[in-house]
């Protein structure tokens, strides 16, 4: 879709279209629709994170609480499934499973929302380092880290949509 394309959308269009893009919050892109028109792909996911960046922290909460446990098969949009499988999260030994698993709980458990972390272009190796890196950071900037990735893993969405 062209920028142009994007910015003739009704808001009930543009939902439809971007609505996706922050996992399981259409919330995003019913308050950015009012900044349009937009000059670029890039423009329009700056709208997109400016309106979850001004958003109270229960809906930035509740958007980061709307992520799957990476590797786990349940509860995932279709975007998640086929960004989880780009970075082998599908194809994990035993071994692994059993450490993703076990390490997702304890953040789960620590922080209060699942560890968000933007796969495209990373390894198995790459998610369960990262995992392991973050788990020991204090909850306030572990919420801003996972915030930061919420984004990019929109901007990532997005390049798949707007040309």
């Amino acid at each position: 879709m062209k920028i142009n394309e994007v910015n003739a959308l009704d808001c009930a269009g543009f939902v439809r279209a971007f609505g996706w893009v922050f996992e399981d919050s259409p919330w995003v892109a019913e308050r950015a629709w009012v900044h349009r028109p937009f000059d670029s792909a890039e423009a329009l996911h700056e709208a997109l994170v400016q309106e979850v960046a001004g958003a109270a922290t229960d809906d930035q909460l509740a958007l980061l609480r709307a992520h799957p446990d990476l590797g786990a098969s349940d509860r995932m949009s279709a975007a998640s499934v086929g960004e989880q499988a780009g970075a082998g999260l599908d194809r994990l030994t035993p071994h692994e499973f059993e450490r993703l698993r076990d390490l997702n709980l304890a953040y789960r458990f620590k922080f209060g929302f699942p560890f968000v972390f933007a796969v495209k272009g990373s390894s198995r190796r790459d998610i369960l380092e990262a995992l392991a890196q973050r788990f020991p950071r204090h909850r306030d900037e572990e919420f801003h880290e996972a915030l930061r990735q919420v984004y990019r893993i929109a901007r990532f969405r997005l390049e798949g949509i707007v040309t």
